[in-house]
């Protein structure tokens, strides 16, 4: 398999489309409305209780477009998959400039996004309680966070992928400055913690399903010995 290679990067990339889906929703809120004022027509994808939460903020319209009706596709039950579809990771992974990437996104109707907001589920918090079982354990293993901040980190030449909290207010300062554009230098070190947060995330996984007593296990799931 031969590699993708790009030869020429942009520095200034309009944010004109959003993808949002976050755990953790302080400072959301403002963040949001923030980069709702300097990037004008916006629009905002987004999920489950994240999309109620910006709705709130933002009020509903054609700036806020839910991540169902997007892809065509529902939610599974319990929000086990939500966002993990071709037209989102299309989107994500395109590359600016690639004729090819382009005739996919018109041929499957598909935007590129240029920024993500994302961070995980607390799976560390629940590993360090001893009281929790093994399937809460399970059930914060978060699959689509990662996936949807990889891709767009993977892609930092035209994405920002945004992967927590602390990162808000610097990014605002610098739509602020642009006119509503992210920087590469930008979006590299915003790849680079995405990366890192990630990473430990899976070593924390990894660290704790290693750790657990077989017999915990069978007894939590009833099996028989």
């Amino acid at each position: 398999m031969a590699f993708n290679s790009v030869k020429r990067a942009r520095d200034l990339v309009a944010a004109r489309n959003v993808l949002v889906s976050t755990y953790d929703k302080s400072g959301l809120a403002d963040f949001v409305r923030g980069i709702a004022a300097f990037c004008p027509g916006i629009r905002f994808y987004s999920t489950g209780g994240t999309f109620d939460a910006l709705a709130e903020t933002l009020g509903r319209g054609a700036h806020l477009v839910k991540v169902s009706d997007y892809t065509g596709q529902g939610e599974m039950k319990g929000g086990l998959v939500k966002t993990l579809d071709w037209k989102i990771y299309l989107g994500l992974l395109a590359e600016s400039g690639d004729a090819a990437h382009a005739a996919d996104l018109e041929r499957t109707g598909s935007v590129a996004f240029d920024m993500v907001i994302a961070n995980l589920y607390p799976f560390a918090e629940a590993a360090a309680d001893p009281r929790s079982a093994p399937e809460e354990l399970r059930q914060r293993i978060d699959i689509g966070g990662p996936s949807m901040l990889r891709a767009a980190a993977k892609n930092y030449l035209r994405v920002a992928s945004v992967s927590g909290p602390a990162q808000y207010g610097a990014l605002l300062d610098e739509l602020r400055e642009t006119k509503g554009s992210t920087r590469l230098e930008t979006r590299r070190r915003l790849a680079a913690e995405a990366f890192g947060l990630i990473s430990g995330f899976d070593a924390a996984v990894s660290a704790t399903l290693g750790g657990l007593d077989a017999a915990v296990v069978a007894k939590a799931y009833g099996l028989e010995s």
